[in-house]
């Protein structure tokens, strides 16, 4: 992408979903689903308030986060996803590629922590991806924030996703089956440390997430821009106290295009300012396939988009793996050069 392409758009506000009012009154829970099913149909983002998670909280995983990133580059090396062939750990700023392009950022990639899943003659290869976290030494709190983040956002993102398939007709519990058992829970703690040395805007260049959910905690620095229909981008402004939700290719395949999942990009802030986030994606088993959504309204699903250098697959595994192939070459090349 070019510094011109990434110019960024007037500010204009997502829609704004308050998830409380599902233990309202009938008339609050009938203004949510509303609300909800216009902005998961017409837009595929919006900001997420009312969803119980509390500024301590908040604030504790926050601190954690700018500590992992305070500490010397040697212990945050010391946890290099290079180390782990489930893609797990620490990823240098400049070392995660996509669309092809570099990212100017830094992350640590954290997961369910369960033991390591090697793929056997008969199995497929996605379970390369279930296995343990790397945890640096020099900072024992970041299990115990990280993991209790993805714990408590699990529990927001399976309560959001029950309204949301209630709001469009059909049942809150259609897809618990590709939950049971061990999900596919990940979040990522990123830093993007300003614009890279050639001046190139990419922080993370444009895509749209795998699974069913993101949640996305942003600092209050911004940069985060959706796609929109003609190809322009609408900045997203940071919302306080608010989650910016974003659908998966999943939904979107799952209901025939009703739901949309929507192209994103974050742009690098100015200089040597730095911008901090937490992507927690909500994704099913890597072996759930995912059967099409019974609703009411599917005779007006658009159609799914449709993409040749991104086929789609109904089994999740299988999409999550060729992301992070694409995505971490130095991790593919090193620990999975067969699967090239």
């Amino acid at each position: 992408m070019t510094q011109q392409s990434l110019s960024s758009t007037p500010t204009t506000g997502l829609p704004v979903v308050d998830l409380s009012l599902a233990d309202g009154s009938a008339a609050d829970r009938a203004r949510l689903h509303d609300t909800l099913r216009a902005a998961a149909t017409e837009v595929g983002f919006f900001q997420l308030t009312g969803h119980g998670i509390t500024k301590a909280e908040t604030d504790e995983l926050t601190g954690t986060m700018r500590a992992f990133f305070d500490l010397p580059e040697a212990d945050r090396l010391s946890v290099s996803n290079l180390n782990s062939p489930h893609f797990r750990g620490y990823t240098r700023t400049g070392d995660e590629r996509t669309g092809g392009s570099q990212d100017w950022r830094d992350q640590l990639d954290v997961g369910a922590e369960l033991p390591p899943h090697v793929p056997g003659p008969d199995e497929p290869a996605y379970w390369w991806l279930e296995g343990p976290n790397q945890w640096p030494d020099a900072l024992p709190g970041l299990r115990t924030a990280t993991l209790g983040w993805i714990d408590r956002l699990s529990g927001v993102a399976t309560r959001l996703l029950h309204e949301l398939l209630t709001a469009i007709g059909a049942k809150p519990d259609f897809y618990d089956y590709a939950f049971a058992g061990h999900p596919h829970l990940r979040l990522k703690l990123v830093r993007y440390p300003g614009t890279a040395p050639d001046g190139a805007g990419q922080g993370v260049g444009a895509h749209k997430d795998y699974g069913f959910i993101t949640l996305l905690l942003q600092d209050s620095v911004g940069g985060l821009q959706v796609e929109r229909p003609d190809g322009s981008f609408l900045e997203v402004p940071p919302l306080e106290g608010a989650f910016v939700v974003n659908l998966g290719e999943l939904l979107e395949v799952a209901t025939d295009g009703y739901l949309k999942a929507t192209s994103h990009r974050v742009v690098s802030p100015p200089g040597a300012r730095e911008r901090y986030s937490v992507p927690f994606f909500y994704n099913p088993r890597l072996d759930a396939h995912i059967e099409p959504l019974e609703f009411p309204h599917a005779h007006h699903a658009p159609g799914a988009t449709q993409d040749p250098g991104n086929p789609l697959f109904a089994e999740f595994g299988r999409n999550e793996l060729k992301g992070y192939l694409r995505a971490h070459p130095a991790v593919t090349r090193r620990h999975h050069a067969d699967l090239l």
